[in-house]
């Protein structure tokens, strides 16, 4: 009877401890579905916002909500931002509609690098750049204040495009000195 006894009392602690793990297994499995919840959750809200941001603008920059979230995703594979914060800066930078879709993609990639360096947000860096490629002009100045330093002659280029309406010049001109000074981040 003994025997019996401390077999049923090893059984049941066995049997306790095998419900522990159980219940800690089955606590971080919820966990983990919950925040995979949440990341949807802001994955969905984010693109909500491109894609309403896209249809306020008229799709000024010239390209699709596929095509932006196809740039976020090859983007969140070489950088340390994830695929959602990176649509969010493209909502951001969309709402500067006199940046094109030719100057889209590297400003995008400019903003990434420029947070990375600088170390701040990414809704920082889209303000900062999307103002300076909008009004290049106006741009020399303001982004003087953050210490990016444009030549006189790269200053002559983009007011010389300025003047005859080309913009997406005078914003590379930009986005040159930005790849020289940020650029790999």
């Amino acid at each position: 009877l003994k025997g019996a006894e401390a077999a049923s009392e090893k059984l049941q602690s066995n049997l306790t401890k095998a419900a522990t793990i159980a219940t800690a297994a089955f606590a971080g499995l919820a966990g983990t579905i919950t925040g995979l919840i949440g990341t949807y959750k802001i994955q969905e809200q984010a693109e909500i916002k491109l894609e309403t941001t896209l249809r306020s603008t008229g799709h000024a920059a010239g390209l699709t909500k596929d095509e932006l979230l196809e740039m976020a995703s090859s983007l969140q594979k070489v950088t340390t931002f994830g695929d959602e914060t990176i649509i969010s800066a493209q909502s951001l930078l969309l709402t500067f509609t006199k940046i094109g879709r030719d100057v889209f993609p590297q400003a995008i990639e400019t903003i990434l690098d420029m947070s990375q360096h600088l170390g701040q947000d990414l809704k920082s860096s889209a303000i900062m750049l999307g103002k300076a490629l909008n009004d290049p002009v106006a741009g020399i100045t303001a982004l003087q204040r953050v210490g990016v330093n444009l030549s006189e002659e790269q200053k002559k280029l983009i007011k010389s495009f300025a003047g005859v309406n080309d913009v997406a010049s005078a914003q590379k001109v930009i986005l040159g000195e930005l790849t020289t000074q940020f650029g790999g981040q």
